[in-house]
């Protein structure tokens, strides 16, 4: 009979902690938590100070009713939840069930190794009551929001809509960004850059900025000409002028002499080891995963891998990695030396500072856990791999590079900057040389925008006071872009420096806004549904404080002093309900005006009544309705927009075919509908490259509405691709097309599917 019952979230946190105490310990994992409110109402007594109505959950009946068997036998009871406030609050939850607050011992590990497990339950501490308040106040305030605003949607769009305290500012900030794409307007400027080479240098690039010691800005052709013909005059005489397409060539002149050269030695730092946030970031950027399947595989790494023991006799169960809900950069001292001695075994001296590398804390950061680091420096991720998936060989691989890094020498680079006057014009060339990888040799950060203009190296050699040869002119038009849409990297770090949510909620909040429609992705960035606009749209108009930004992340920080133990959970939950419950008041009263806001008029006469269409939304979204209802109520699918005509002929009656766009995607319609009602799936008429099938690829539509392309002989072939085949040959094999990829950062390219060859899209194309 074991001496100790420990629970635990996962079973696979069960196994690894089960091997490492062995047959004293019985270990049981409770699939997160026991115990929340109600589904079906609201579940919290808002006259009798937010009581929270806590019930077992329905499939974790037999759960509890084994915990608690198990529970009797056992001397000791240790809670080992995760050791953040949702972990507290389950481990709380279970002392309840059991009835056994008062004994229950809580350990954490901030790793799952065997040291770390035997050194926690050797020094086992209490529940702490303020994380479990700080987790009560979220679980109470999210009811309430949920519970209360939802049915307002229901009310007003249709049924099955939901509304969220965090989600919805999410949503807001997404909407927010393409409202500002909407109205960007594009103004024109343009660069003008000039081709140089002293007599014995190969040719540099420098770049038109001041004009009589002003910053200058060129706005429009006009300006650019009149600058071409000056710069032209001072390198040959007045007779030479740019050519139609603005590139100005002429035989050496002497207008342009360096008159300053700055060299200077800049270092760059490593990044500090990851915190959840940054993680899921560079998950994004570098290996395309969302934030949820990084914090999936993060807790799988976390949770323990089989892997060979340190004496290679045999396997073992570990965690590979800290815990991975963190804000904290802090390292531990044993973990420090680890790392040290690698760099030093492994790059040399070198590469390693004179003293441990340490990071600042972040704002609010409550430095309750280290930062995320294997827990083993020395199990490199080339010897571990073999016993990891996929997912977890890039993940395990990524936090490693970057742990090493961070306790690595700066990068030292060489900075040179070369001032030339041409007249009253003055440009500047940049150049940059790497004189020392350091920290590079391992690992660099990924970026969320590549530079446009990357730097080059300077020709060796250039001094204050060269006379420099003009080559050409290269003048070039550019227009200002609208702010970027945001990706998966660029919304968690706009979260996170709005200190919205937390970074264990960032995963969840992102898939509840796709899986609501609220907003889809498109070339890898979140654009606002029809729906999400207007779901956000009636919110802010109907609580403006609730779902504003800064109002949230002051919410955030009062969970913060709950925790801390500087500030009661009712009373911060009483002091959001008093003007939220005022708001929804009013917001009850003006339902008729906020449902009338959603229609639009149009120019349609209803064919029955004669009356105008207007647009509203319904559970299927939106459609053309009589004004006239209820009196009349004659109802048409909305068009978004004309169908686009297309070169297809129907087969039933011979009319032609239209693309139209359903729930389900784009289709060919027949345009005699609806005396004809043929439709079919639009084909690309790119044959099939599965061997033996002589069907074409055609355009269709995943359950989430994202397009792809599949065989139109499915299910007989099941081939499918994300990318739109082109129909038109592999240059480099005789792979039958080419395909449209939408690369990182969202730039587009062909690509053979065949022999994965890759080339730029022809200039003539891209438009």
């Amino acid at each position: 009979m074991p001496d100790a019952l420990v629970v635990v979230e996962s079973p696979a946190k069960a196994r690894t902690i089960n091997k490492i105490l062995g047959k004293d310990f019985k270990v049981m994992a409770s699939m997160g938590h026991v115990r929340d409110l109600p589904k079906k109402e609201l579940g919290i007594d808002v006259t009798n100070g937010f009581k929270p109505i806590y019930r077992t959950i329905r499939d974790r009946n037999k759960f509890v009713r084994e915990l608690r068997a198990a529970s009797r036998s056992a001397g000791r009871l240790i809670l080992a939840t995760d050791p953040d406030r949702e972990g507290e609050a389950i481990a709380w939850h279970v002392a309840e069930a059991l009835k056994r607050v008062s004994d229950a011992q809580r350990v954490m590990f901030n790793e799952i190794t065997e040291r770390a497990v035997r050194e926690a339950v050797a020094n086992p501490s209490r529940i702490d009551l303020k994380k479990v308040d700080a987790q009560q106040a979220r679980r109470v305030l999210d009811r309430l929001v949920g519970y209360k605003v939802s049915p307002l949607l229901w009310k007003t769009v249709h049924g099955g809509l939901s509304a969220g305290r965090v989600q919805s500012v999410a949503l807001r900030l997404i909407c927010d960004r393409e409202a500002a794409i909407d109205a960007f307007v594009p103004e024109e400027y343009w660069t003008v850059d000039v081709k140089l080479k002293r007599e014995d240098t190969v040719p540099f690039k420098a770049r038109l900025f001041r004009l009589r010691g002003k910053k200058l800005e060129v706005r429009n052709r006009t300006e650019v000409d009149a600058i071409l013909s000056d710069l032209l005059e001072l390198a040959v005489g007045p007779s030479s002028q740019p050519d139609d397409a603005g590139v100005a060539t002429a035989p050496p002149g002497s207008g342009y002499r360096i008159v300053d050269v700055k060299r200077k030695e800049q270092r760059r730092n490593p990044a500090p080891p990851f915190i959840t946030s940054t993680l899921q970031q560079e998950a994004s950027r570098r290996l395309r995963f969302t934030a949820r399947r990084t914090m999936q595989v993060a807790q799988q790494l976390y949770e323990g891998v089989e892997v060979r023991s340190a004496a290679e006799s045999g396997t073992e169960t570990t965690g590979l990695i800290t815990y991975m809900r963190t804000d904290s950069t802090r390292i531990a001292t044993d973990a420090l030396s680890s790392a040290r001695d690698y760099i030093r075994q492994r790059f040399g001296d070198a590469y390693l500072p004179a003293r441990e590398r340490t990071y600042r804390k972040g704002k609010g950061a409550q430095d309750a856990h280290e930062a995320i680091r294997p827990t083993d420096p020395q199990r490199l991720p080339e010897v571990v791999q073999a016993q990891l998936s996929a997912d977890q060989a890039k993940l395990y691989r990524l936090i490693w590079d970057r742990f090493i890094a961070c306790q690595m020498a700066s990068a030292v680079f060489n900075r040179t900057a070369v001032d030339i006057h041409a007249g009253e014009y003055e440009f500047r060339a940049t150049g940059s040389e790497l004189k020392f990888d350091g920290f590079t040799a391992l690992y660099t950060e990924g970026k969320d925008n590549e530079s446009e203009q990357a730097e080059t190296r300077l020709p060796d050699g250039l001094k204050k006071g060269d006379v420099l040869k003009m080559m050409s002119l290269l003048p070039e038009q550019h227009f200002t872009k609208p702010p970027a849409r945001f990706s998966e990297a660029t919304l968690v770090k706009e979260l996170e420096s709005r200190e919205i949510g937390r970074p264990s909620t960032y995963a969840q909040i992102i898939s509840t806004l796709q899986d609501r429609d609220y907003t889809e992705r498109k070339s890898g960035r979140f654009v606002p549904t029809d729906l999400g606009r207007t779901v956000n749209g009636i919110l802010v108009q109907a609580f403006p404080d609730v779902f504003n930004v800064d109002f949230t992340a002051r919410m955030e920080d009062e969970l913060d002093q709950v925790e801390n133990g500087q500030a009661g959970w009712v009373k911060v939950v009483e002091d959001f309900y008093g003007p939220f419950a005022r708001d929804l008041e009013r917001a009850e009263g003006q339902r008729r005006e906020l449902k009338a806001s959603l229609q639009e008029e149009t120019d349609k006469i209803c064919e029955k009544c004669g009356k105008v269409f207007v647009i509203k939304w319904g559970r299927n979204g939106r459609f053309l309705a009589c004004s006239g209802f209820p009196e009349c109520r004659n109802t048409h699918p909305l068009e978004a927009s004309e169908p686009e005509r297309s070169d297809e002929v129907c087969e039933k009656c011979g009319s032609e075919m239209a693309i139209r766009t359903g729930r389900n995607g784009r289709f060919l319609a027949c345009s005699g509908y609806p005396t004809c009602k043929n439709t079919r799936s639009i084909s690309t008429g790119v044959p099939c490259p599965q061997e033996e099938c002589n069907g074409q690829l055609k355009e269709r539509s995943s359950r989430r509405g994202k397009t792809f392309f599949g065989c139109g002989n499915y299910p007989a072939c099941t081939y499918a691709s994300w990318d739109r085949p082109l129909n038109r040959p592999c240059p480099m094999c005789d792979g039958p097309f080419l395909a449209e990829h939408a690369g990182r950062n969202s730039r587009t390219s062909f690509r053979c599917l065949k022999c994965r060859h890759t080339m730029p899209v022809p200039e003539e194309e891209k438009a």
